[in-house]
């Protein structure tokens, strides 16, 4: 007799199997969290009791993980303890603690000083189902500053002591300057156009990631035909928060007027025969190794809302450098303006 198996039932089983193994992880880690969320209320109440707090806090931590060590292993070693008082230090109200994430984005998270970049952090993570990796990444290219440091340059300060998620939905607060390639492990010498191109093609979930939330691949090399002649445009991707393509057009060297008319003819030619009734207008971003003061001043640049350029790093720098950097790239617009 033939072994006929119901392929429905089947189905259905492995689709319970697989719901029934998510709440059970996602069941495990709000449980994991929140007993660690406890145990650092009790490691901080416990050393509000004692007269030299610091000294105090120390000795009993060691003495609490050596205990905890040998019965539970490493996990409650004093380094994990001391993340979890400081877990709970970061976040004194359980309400507050979001069981979307788990422990180890919360070890990570928690050293963030800053509250507003914080939550922000969370936010993002949740939204975009960040890794612990991609978390971190984020973190160390100042994911947040940069896009406090956007291309609406007037609202830098104004957004910095506000709530980044009231920032209005406009393609300029999604633009960044300047975007991070170091996962492309470019030469420092002899580097082409199309060899940065492929890398972002072969590297195009790291690129997602760098151009920020809501982005998508579209095309490239994308031709344009337009009465007889033929246009190529590097990369093109879709914004769905923003309902807009985004044209993406890169550059070696410093940023030239010809490259901004020739992106300004991209995205004129993209709204005309490829934008739908409903997108909104496209965007179009020239992603140059060299920035221009004098171009971003004295061309289309300084007052398009279609049109930006930003400066691409072929490494990742130090945290310094880069506050350095952005600081720079503030105060000469704030002069030019």
């Amino acid at each position: 007799m033939a072994n006929i198996v119901n392929n429905q039932i089947l189905e259905d089983i492995r689709n319970l199997l697989i719901h029934s193994r998510e709440k059970l992880q996602q069941s495990v880690n709000t449980i994991m969290v929140q007993t660690y969320w406890q145990i650092g209320q009790m490691i901080v109440e416990d050393e509000q009791k004692g007269e030299r707090r610091a000294e105090y806090g120390k000795k009993q931590l060691e003495q609490i993980a050596n205990a905890l060590t040998q019965e539970f292993g490493k996990g409650f070693d004093a380094r994990n303890l001391r993340n979890m008082r400081q877990f709970y230090l970061t976040f004194p109200i359980w309400n507050a603690v979001s069981t979307k994430l788990s422990w180890t984005h919360y070890r990570v998270l928690i050293r963030i000083e800053n509250q507003q970049a914080r939550e922000w952090y969370i936010q993002e993570t949740i939204a975009n189902n960040w890794s612990v990796r991609a978390l971190e990444r984020q973190i160390s290219v100042l994911y947040y500053e940069r896009l406090l440091s956007s291309q609406d340059k007037t609202h830098v300060i104004k957004e910095a002591s506000e709530k980044t998620s009231q920032l209005p939905t406009d393609m300029k607060n999604y633009l960044r300057d300047p975007y991070i390639l170091d996962f492309l492990n470019l030469p420092t010498t002899s580097v082409l156009e199309n060899t940065i191109e492929q890398g972002l093609i072969d590297n195009l979930q790291h690129f997602l990631l760098e151009l920020g939330r809501g982005f998508a691949f579209v095309a490239r090399q994308q031709r344009l035909s337009v009465e007889g002649e033929d246009f190529y445009i590097d990369l093109v991707f879709y914004n769905f928060k923003v309902k807009c393509f985004l044209l993406i057009d890169l550059k070696l060297g410093k940023l030239t007027h010809q490259d901004v008319g020739q992106m300004d003819t991209y995205v004129r030619i993209y709204d005309k025969f490829h934008k739908s009734e409903d997108d909104n207008p496209t965007i179009g971003l020239i992603l140059c190794s060299e920035s221009s003061q004098a171009v971003a001043k004295y061309s289309v640049l300084s007052d398009s809302k279609q049109l930006f350029s930003s400066k691409y790093l072929a490494y990742l720098p130090s945290e310094e450098e880069l506050r350095i950097e952005l600081l720079r790239e503030r105060d000469l617009l704030e002069l030019a303006e």
